[in-house]
């Protein structure tokens, strides 16, 4: 198990390495996270949804992506509450405090999950949450400690030297747990280093002598790490390419599955603006993205007090273009309506954005599923994702954006074309709809092939790691 000194160590992407580096040597891998918290998910082979950082795990490991890979996850709809996925489906939301209560019976799906994993695989390679010394949250723990102990799992204890105060956050971490828990740890690992790695030899040395665990690598900072698909708001944030035709996405509190964005950024031809809250959407844009929402009327809200709406008919004036994806298809239109309270209070319904002839009732079923199909007019290809919920009728609908596979039909485009909508997620993945994008816009561009670079980032990674980690050492402690 991978556990970390904080969030953000780099925990996702050294199981994401280690799950190919151990592939690569023929066993049989299996990431998995017990308790995970994000907006950013994935679909899996088996109709649920998981954290994305799982499945970019799974891909590594070269299999499917399963529901019992991440068995809890937490998707945040607010400051202090979020709704509660076990094992693929949503069992309800719940508040931070009595999120607590449910600990209890979710150690049993993770532990069933967990016992699946293992008895289909050689390895099972395991990401903590968070920080391992969050000990406050020890009580009933599922994602650290509380799992490492019930389900017997040995820990490597990841720090970030990056951030600064590695030395102190490791040998602290040890201090600050109880000695059964520290007992679990059987090596630490020193993450993103930068420079001459002879002068931390000292500092790797006293981390050994304070803590009593020992040294299992200090690993050079890997910048294409940044380049894969995240999980949470600091991949959203990574600097993209600059110049060309700029595609301006306006980012709002509860955004979700912003991973959508990730291909865009790798075409030289495509500059990538976050409207950040406070700033106007740029009149240089040619498109305007809506991504996704955890919680479509709320930042609907949040997107009119930023005065984005206006913009956003000035940016139509121009002759610019709009593309809402998932819960920003849903802004689009004429009318949101929450009969059940999906979202908040039962019985809200607001008026949408109405550049597109759409409305749209909020519902408590889920669809997840993976699909294939065209675009319309011009018939081209497509392969993506559905997640979301509510039903989306009206006029424009007549006008389709997608032909699926299985018939159905997806999405609203406006009469003169400018404005669309659609529910699938995954679009810009796909290189064949990538360039018909591009070419629309007038983007130089359309030769990258986007999983292939994936890939290569992946067996990259992997190679990183095994020159500066002793993978001998991590096998041998998973075969105690």
């Amino acid at each position: 198990m991978i556990q970390g000194t904080g969030s953000n160590v780099g925990k996702s992407l050294m199981v994401a390495g280690l799950c190919r580096v151990f592939a690569r040597r023929g066993l049989a891998v299996r990431p998995f996270k017990p308790q995970n918290m994000s907006n950013n998910a994935a679909v899996t082979a088996d109709g649920g949804e998981i954290g994305r950082a799982q499945a970019l795990q799974a891909r590594a490991a070269g299999v499917p992506p399963s529901v019992h890979m991440n068995p809890v996850l937490l998707k945040p709809q607010s400051e202090v509450g979020s709704q509660v996925v076990v094992q693929g489906r949503m069992a309800g939301t719940a508040r931070a405090r009595e999120y607590q209560s449910w600990k209890p019976r979710l150690m049993a799906a993770v532990q069933d999950s967990f016992a699946r994993l293992s008895g289909e695989a050689d390895l099972v390679l395991v990401e903590g949450a968070g920080s391992a010394s969050e000990v406050n949250l020890r009580a009933g723990d599922i994602a650290n400690m509380g799992f490492a102990r019930a389900c017997d799992v040995p820990v490597v204890l990841v720090g970030d030297i990056d951030r600064g105060g590695v030395i102190a956050s490791l040998v602290g971490t040890r201090v600050v747990l109880d000695e059964a828990d520290a007992g679990m740890i059987r090596g630490f690992v020193v993450n993103r280093f930068r420079g001459d790695p002879s002068l931390f030899e000292d500092g790797m040395r006293l981390i050994a002598e304070r803590t009593g665990w020992p040294a299992l690598g200090l690993v050079p900072h890997f910048s294409d790490a940044a380049r894969l698909p995240a999980e949470d708001g600091l991949g959203l944030r990574r600097e993209g390419r600059s110049g060309g035709v700029v595609i301006a996405v306006p980012v709002t509190p509860r955004i979700a599955n912003f991973d959508d964005l990730d291909p865009l950024r790798e075409e030289p031809g495509v500059s990538v603006v976050l409207v950040e809250p406070g700033m106007p959407i740029p009149a240089e844009a040619s498109l305007v993205l809506l991504p996704g929402s955890k919680t479509t009327i709320d930042d609907l809200a949040f997107f009119r007090e930023q005065g984005w709406d206006i913009d956003l008919k000035g940016h139509l004036r121009r002759g610019g273009r709009v593309l809402g994806l998932c819960g920003g298809y849903q802004m689009l239109g004429r009318r949101i309506a929450d009969p059940h309270g999906i979202e908040g209070p039962a019985g809200r319904s607001v008026e949408g954005l109405g550049v597109l002839e759409v409305d749209t009732i909020l519902t408590d079923d889920k669809r997840l599923k993976a699909v294939t199909g065209c675009s319309l007019p011009d018939d081209t290809p497509l392969a993506g994702y559905e997640m979301h919920i509510g039903e989306t009728t009206g006029e424009g609908a007549a006008r389709p954006f997608a032909r699926l596979s299985d018939g159905r039909l997806d999405g609203a485009v406006s009469a003169d074309g400018r404005v669309v909508g659609t529910y699938l997620h995954g679009l810009f993945a796909d290189d064949r709809q990538r360039t018909r994008w591009l070419n629309v816009l007038g983007a130089t561009g359309g030769d990258l092939a986007y999983e292939s670079l994936v890939e290569d980032i992946l067996d990259r990674l992997a190679l990183h790691l095994e020159a500066h980690l002793d993978c001998d050492r991590f096998l041998a402690l998973s075969a105690r």
